[in-house]
């Protein structure tokens, strides 16, 4: 680690937020002739790994001047008053809950961006691309770094339009619908959550944060509490997503281009979760534990139903396709990170953070794969790439084959690797939960999310078997229609891209106290209302 200023450390931080905004504004003047290369289109691309490629500098020497011996503490604070009237200020900082989620964001937005460069996504012009994943790259680094409640909302929302517009604009098939589907979900669960925010705000005299989570819910009522949580958790929930509120997140996922898919997977899905720890358990402890048990609930049949529907996906003649077999596979990990969260315990906590940081890796790994195996055959459907005319990719791309298996089995929670961890911590914090929740309740919610393990490893080495191996016959239905088209291995970029997500993915695996030292003290410090 090294020692920076506390002047710099506030600058990095509102620089990492406010510079992709400024890289966005830039991107959509033309470039000047001496810097557009071969053209307009690859100047444009080239700016976007330009900007985000600074920013994850600015992510990771933040994370270096970061104090580790103090992770509970915020760091690196801007405190301006913005609407004196309201007491809503410009307030930014960072602790252990929020740092490694600013980095994972930096990290995938930066990743995209790069594959971006030498496979740009088949649409409209390059420099409305590049504009709005800047856009939407400063909206989720400001939701991990804002501490005030309104603040928060507004980057929250700020994610919204430039995750509709590339959907809606370079997605596949159907990308029109899913489009709308995802901004009208996620909308009117936001409405809903901006009212339960004013609520905890008016009635507590601030929407500060951190003066919120030290306070520790002595300043509401238990009614407001409960209402407050009620409101809050239905827009946190859409956006998690939360099963019945997921409807959404397959259709997107199958519409989206692959960096489309992989932020939305690798960081949307955290901003949802990451509300539930930084708003919802320290301001409105008693809310929270009225719905604990109907949040763990929701949870453990969001992984069991996750499952079966990637089951159903993933058997033959299905007619499944592989992206939105990976969308409902996340539905089934976040039922893992909320039922952490429910069980109100540092153990839990720490476990779901965890598991959000895991998925990132490993479910925008998954995503990349899937989007180049679709770029190579020309589509994700199950069937096709598990015929005898299909993929094959231990045969045919033996290294696209063997990352796909690595993420798999990440992702079933391979000991080892960091799919293993938080899953694990989730259901041993559901195991002992917190004094007041009803033990017996959460061992069954505990017994059930352990079976869900087991589907979830059924899945996807199915998935594994079917597409890495092949078949032995073709899928019921199916002809022979002649020798497979060629398949590329792994490209030069793409190799530049996916490497820094396996070995974080392994690092995590094999140390997890590297994170789970920078989470621990923070969770633990939260969950006593701000005391260490």
């Amino acid at each position: 680690m090294i020692d920076i200023s506390p002047s710099v450390m506030q600058f990095l931080l509102a620089f990492i937020v406010v510079a992709p905004l400024l890289g966005a504004a830039t991107a959509l003047p033309p470039a000047p002739p001496g810097l557009r290369g071969s053209g307009p289109d690859q100047a444009v691309l080239r700016h976007g790994v330009t900007v985000t490629g600074v920013i994850l500098v600015a992510a990771i020497v933040l994370a270096l001047g970061f104090d580790h011996d103090q992770p509970s503490r915020m760091q690196a604070t801007t405190d301006i008053s913005w609407i004196a009237a309201l007491d809503v200020r410009i307030h930014l900082g960072v602790d252990g809950i929020s740092l490694p989620l600013l980095v994972l964001t930096a990290l995938l937005t930066f990743l995209c961006a790069l594959y971006s460069y030498f496979k740009p996504p088949a649409g409209p012009s390059p420099r409305a691309f590049v504009a709005l994943l800047l856009v939407l790259e400063s909206g989720t680094l400001a939701t991990f770094a804002v501490l005030d409640l309104l603040l928060f909302f507004l980057a929250f929302e700020m994610v919204l339009i430039p995750m509709y517009f590339l959907i809606a604009r370079w997605g596949g098939a159907e990308r029109q619908a899913a489009a709308w589907k995802f901004i009208l979900y996620t909308l009117l669960g936001s409405v809903v959550m901006l009212l339960g925010l004013l609520l905890v705000g008016l009635h507590a005299g601030t929407f500060d944060m951190v003066a919120l989570a030290t306070d520790n819910g002595s300043g509401l009522s238990k009614s407001v509490q409960v209402t407050a949580v009620l409101a809050i958790g239905i827009g946190l929930a859409v956006k998690t997503p939360m099963w019945p509120l997921h409807s959404w997140l397959p259709d997107a996922h199958t519409a989206a281009p692959t960096v489309g898919s992989v932020l939305l997977a690798g960081v949307m899905l955290k901003m949802g979760t990451y509300g539930f720890v930084r708003i919802v358990l320290p301001i409105a402890p008693d809310g929270m534990r009225t719905f604990a048990p109907y949040l763990a609930a929701f949870a453990v049949v969001g992984i069991i139903y996750g499952s079966l529907a990637c089951l159903a996906l993933a058997r033959r003649g299905a007619g499944g396709d592989l992206k939105r077999l990976i969308a409902y596979s996340s539905v089934g990990h976040m039922g893992f990170v909320l039922l952490g969260i429910a069980s109100m315990t540092p153990t839990g906590v720490n476990g779901a953070l965890f598991a959000n940081v895991a998925h990132g890796l490993i479910t925008g790994l998954l995503f990349f794969l899937v989007g180049a195996l679709k770029d190579r055959y020309g589509t994700a459907d199950l069937d096709t790439l598990a015929g005898a005319t299909g993929a094959a990719l231990y045969g045919r791309a033996p290294r696209l084959g063997g990352l796909l298996a690595f993420a798999a089995v990440a992702s079933l929670g391979l000991p080892g690797l960091a799919g293993f961890w938080g899953e694990m911590l989730a259901m041993f914090g559901a195991f002992d939960p917190a004094p007041g929740l009803s033990r017996p309740a959460f061992l069954t919610f505990t017994a059930i999310a352990c079976f869900g393990t087991l589907l979830t490893a059924a899945y996807l080495l199915i998935v594994v078997r079917r597409v890495c191996m092949g078949a032995t016959r073709p899928a019921a239905g199916a002809e022979e229609t002649g020798p497979a088209p060629e398949l590329a291995d792994v490209q030069g970029y793409e190799l530049a891209a996916w490497t820094p997500l396996v070995a974080l993915t392994v690092l995590a695996g094999l140390w997890p106290a590297v994170l789970l030292g920078l989470t621990d003290p923070a969770v633990q410090k939260l969950l006593a209302g701000g005391k260490s």
